[in-house]
């Protein structure tokens, strides 16, 4: 049986046609996103239709089962017959940074925490609610109906306008769901929306069947799954259990494990996710991550690999050059309007090789800073899973293991999100209890000097303190 997962992420959409019972790829398909932080839905459909037409074509036999996965946050707001009001605000929009620091003043960090898993920053599709509120009231006393883009993509699939579905695991990540109780807080979306609350999607159980294909010739009829976001899928397809922490470094960063209880973390640090499995997701992220390493290396001169050679010629530490790596802001640490630091800088360490050495360490550095918050929340830490398009440089595998203080595995390179998208489409399909076993190659990295690591992270730490308290 072949089964096809969908990933829409923020940069493309890749589709891959997976074997169910090894999970061994047969065909993949991709189609690219216009690099913006606001962005009609139809630009997704369209890719989405193109790269499984890519996929599809290239498989030995028809696709029996399909997922999508999506990028967690977006909101796509839709009026009563269906039509969408606005651009999608996807996650890394940082608008609604004023929305979410009133929100956080008028119930508590801790009692949102406690309420919905999260404290409220300019990510969470909550606040990107209430910003449409303030901001364009006319869309907003016409919304009807409010998707996440994994939603929006599995509801055009399914051509039935009259039932939209999502997913504990996305759900979790709007600011208005209990990952506790696995049910929605309507009530939060009617007070940023007063007198028009959207209708919400039916939340249904990780392997439960959507409804089948209609609205997409190369799918049709095939057997539909709920679908999930990102992060959740890239869990699923790695196969990770409680021990594991998962370092994902692609367009933004992300640390998450997979837990048997739910996660309140007040600071705000760590948000209480669910997870794609019936578990929960306790999740780190950052905006900043392999862009960091693009942005340095254009300014450099160079691309990745040469960065990466550069960087491994530099001295642990960078002789004393630190980079704060927020060129997008940060959503952990909470600073939207942040901008990014290099400190530290004399005649004598201002060299190629010392920028590059700092720009990985900076950017590790706030990952490691997210693997310390997991295990303060209660995670334990036995290994780190490294992926995403960062983890294929050799300067990045090398640094991280001594940053991280613990082991690092490093997957063979895959497309994990949509690898797990496949592995939810083949659970629908098969009907049982568990999820498929599917095997997992890693290259493995020694911690190494612990010792010099804690000291540059220090270093970074004060850095971090004198800019921004």
């Amino acid at each position: 049986m072949f089964v096809l997962g969908i990933d829409s992420s923020t940069q493309s959409t890749k589709a891959l046609v997976v074997d169910a019972e090894d999970g061994s790829l047969v065909a993949e398909g991709r189609a690219s996103h216009p690099p913006h932080s606001e962005i009609d839905p139809e630009v997704w459909w369209r890719a989405c239709g193109e790269a499984v037409r890519q996929a599809v074509s290239a498989a030995p036999a028809p696709v029996e089962a399909v997922a999508v996965a999506g990028q967690q946050h977006g909101m796509i707001a839709l009026d009563s017959t269906g039509a969408v009001l606005r651009d999608a605000l996807l996650w890394n929009d940082t608008r609604s940074a004023p929305q979410a620091r009133r929100l956080t003043e008028r119930h508590g960090a801790a009692a949102l925490a406690e309420r919905t898993g999260l404290v409220p920053v300019a990510s969470f599709t909550l606040t990107k609610l209430a910003w449409l509120a303030e901001n364009e009231p006319e869309n907003a006393g016409r919304l009807d109906r409010v998707l996440l883009p994994h939603d929006w993509l599995t509801w055009r699939l399914s051509g039935r306008p009259d039932r939209a579905i999502t997913d504990r695991g996305d759900a979790s990540g709007t600011g208005y769901f209990s990952p506790a109780s696995g049910e929605w807080a309507p009530e939060l979306c009617e007070e940023v929306l007063p007198g028009a609350a959207p209708r919400l999607p039916d939340v249904l159980s990780p392997s439960q069947v959507a409804g089948e294909v209609t609205d997409l010739e190369e799918l049709r009829g095939a057997t539909l799954g709920p679908g999930t976001g990102d992060n959740m899928a890239a869990a699923l397809g790695l196969g990770v259990e409680p021990g594991d922490v998962v370092v994902s470094v692609g367009t933004s960063g992300t640390a998450f494990a997979v837990t048997e209880r739910p996660c309140a973390d007040p600071t705000g640090n760590v948000a209480g996710f669910c997870d794609a499995t019936g578990r929960y997701l306790p999740l780190v992220a950052t905006l900043n991550a392999a862009r960091v390493l693009d942005s340095t290396a254009n300014m450099l001169g160079t691309d990745l690999d040469g960065l990466s050679e550069l960087a491994l010629r530099a001295a642990p530490g960078a002789e004393g050059l630190t980079l704060l790596p927020y060129l997008d802001g940060e959503r952990t640490p909470d600073l939207p309007e942040a901008t990014g630091t290099l400190t530290g800088m004399r005649t004598a360490n201002l060299t190629p090789e010392n920028v590059a050495r700092a720009a990985v360490e900076g950017m590790l550095c706030g990952l490691a800073d997210g693997i310390d918050a997991l295990r303060e929340v209660g995670v334990a830490v036995r290994r780190v899973l490294l992926i995403g398009g960062a983890a294929e440089s050799a300067a990045v595998r090398a640094i991280a293991p001594v940053l991280f203080g613990v082991d690092v595995q490093v997957p063979e390179p895959a497309e994990y999100v949509a690898l797990g998208a496949a592995k939810q489409a083949a659970w629908v399909a098969n009907g049982t209890d568990q999820p498929p076993n599917w095997p997992l190659r890693c290259e493995s990295y020694e911690a190494g000097d612990v010792a010099r690591g804690s000291e540059i992270r220090e270093t970074y730490r004060r850095a971090v303190r004198r800019m921004h308290g």
